[in-house]
C-alpha cells in the first residue's frame, strides 16, 4: 500500500469511506430530504435529529484537526475570501425544491441506486450531465459571470476567508483561533442540546447511529483527503463528502476511465452505491423500482435537473455544504443549508397544493 500513488491511496480509503457511507444511509434510512419532510408532514423530528446531530459530530471532528494542526479546513473551497451569497441562495433554493420532486437528495440517489431504483439511475444521470454542463459545459459561461458579478470579495474588505471566526475577529479585534473555539463548542453544544433534549430522540438508537457515524464519515473525508492526500509536488484538493460535481465527475469517468482522473468524490460516490447494494443484498431488501407513470418520470427528471444546477450554484448538496461545509463554520455554507432547506418545504408544499402558486400562498399564509 505504501509504495501505490498519492492519488490511488486517496481513492482507494475513499471508497472504503463511501462503502461506510452507503451502508448507513441504507440501514438507517438517513436523508435529509426525508427529515425535512417527517418534520413538515409528520412533526417528527428524529430524522432531523439525525441530520443536526451528524453536523455536531462533523463540527467537533472537523474543527478539532484544524484546531491541531492535522488538516488546514482553510484550503477547501468553503473557506475562501469570495463569498458567493448568490449562488448559495438560488442554488440552494433550487436544490432543495428539486429533491422533493425526486424524493431524496444527491446522497439518497446514490443510494436508492445501489438499492435497485431505476428511478434513482435517471435521476443520476440527469443530476449528473445537468451538474457537468453548469460546471463545464454550456451553462458554466453564464455561471462564471454571475459569479464574478454576484459575488462579495471579502478579501477587498481586509478579511481573509468567509469563516464566520475570520469575520468575527475582523469586526471584534479577538483572535481567530480562540474565536473559532467559542463558536465550535457553542454551535455543536447547541445542536446537541436540541437533539438530546428530546425523549424520543434518545430511544431512537437507529437515528442516533446514523448521526454519529455519517458525521464521522465526513471528518475521515478531511482526514483522507488531507493526510493521506498530501504530497509535496502533486497535494490532493482538501476535500470531504459532498454528491453533486463529484455526481458529474463520475460519469465522465465512467464513460471514458481516463477522461476525469480518479479523486475523492468520484471514488467516495461509487463506494456509496456499493455500499448500499451490500447492505440492500445482504439484508433481502434489494429491489427494482420503476416509475409509476410518465408524470413522476417527468418529475424525477426535473428535479434531477434542478439538483444538477442547483447544487454547483450553492457549491454543494445537503451533505457537502449542510454537513461539510457546515462543519467548517463558514458563512456560504450557513447561507446554503438555510436556503436549501427553504427550498425543500417549499417544495413539499408544492406537493402537497399541485401548483407553485398555491406552495407561496401556504407558505405565506403559515408565516
Amino acid at each position: 500500500m505504501a509504495d501505490l500513488p498519492v492519488n490511488t491511496l486517496v481513492a482507494l480509503t475513499g471508497f472504503a469511506a463511501g462503502i461506510a457511507f452507503g451502508a448507513t444511509a441504507q440501514r438507517t434510512n438517513f436523508c435529509t430530504m426525508g427529515a425535512i419532510s417527517d418534520l413538515v408532514l409528520m412533526g417528527s423530528a428524529n430524522r432531523f435529529r439525525a441530520w443536526m446531530l451528524a453536523i455536531a459530530v462533523a463540527m467537533l471532528g472537523s474543527q478539532g484537526l484544524h484546531l491541531a494542526g492535522v488538516v488546514d479546513l482553510n484550503q477547501s473551497i468553503y473557506l475562501t475570501p469570495n463569498l458567493g451569497w448568490f449562488g448559495a441562495i438560488v442554488g440552494g433554493l433550487l436544490f432543495g425544491f428539486g429533491m422533493t420532486l425526486t424524493g431524496g437528495c444527491g446522497n439518497k440517489t446514490l443510494v436508492r441506486l445501489g438499492g435497485g431504483s431505476l428511478k434513482s439511475l435517471v435521476v443520476f444521470l440527469v443530476l449528473a450531465i445537468t451538474a457537468y454542463t453548469t460546471l463545464r459545459g454550456l451553462i458554466g459561461v453564464p455561471r462564471m459571470q454571475l459569479e464574478q458579478s454576484a459575488n462579495l470579495n471579502l478579501a477587498k474588505l481586509g478579511v481573509a476567508r468567509q469563516g464566520l471566526a475570520d469575520l468575527l475577529a475582523s469586526a471584534t479585534g479577538m483572535g481567530q483561533t480562540p474565536l473559532r473555539l467559542g463558536l465550535m463548542l457553542l454551535s455543536a453544544g447547541a445542536l446537541l442540546y436540541f437533539c438530546f433534549k428530546d425523549a424520543a430522540f434518545r430511544a431512537a438508537r437507529r437515528d442516533i447511529a446514523a448521526g454519529l457515524i455519517v458525521g464521522a464519515l465526513v471528518v475521515a473525508g478531511w482526514l483522507i483527503t488531507g493526510v493521506v492526500g498530501k504530497d509535496e509536488f502533486e497535494p490532493t484538493q482538501l476535500a470531504s463528502f459532498t454528491f453533486v460535481a463529484p455526481i458529474g465527475d463520475m460519469l465522465q469517468y465512467l464513460m471514458t476511465f481516463t477522461g476525469a482522473k480518479i479523486n475523492f468524490g468520484i471514488a467516495a460516490g461509487i463506494g456509496v452505491i456499493a455500499g448500499a447494494f451490500l447492505a440492500a443484498y445482504l439484508t433481502r431488501e434489494f429491489r427494482v423500482e420503476s416509475f409509476t407513470d410518465a408524470p413522476d418520470m417527468l418529475r424525477h427528471i426535473l428535479g434531477g435537473a434542478m439538483m444538477g444546477v442547483g447544487g454547483v450554484l450553492a457549491l454543494g448538496c445537503t451533505i457537502g455544504q449542510g454537513i461539510t461545509g457546515m462543519s467548517t463554520l463558514a458563512l456560504g455554507s450557513l447561507i446554503a443549508w438555510l436556503s436549501i432547506m427553504a427550498g425543500g418545504y417549499l417544495g413539499i408544499k408544492y406537493l402537497e397544493e399541485g401548483s407553485l402558486a398555491g406552495a407561496l400562498r401556504a407558505v405565506f399564509a403559515r408565516g
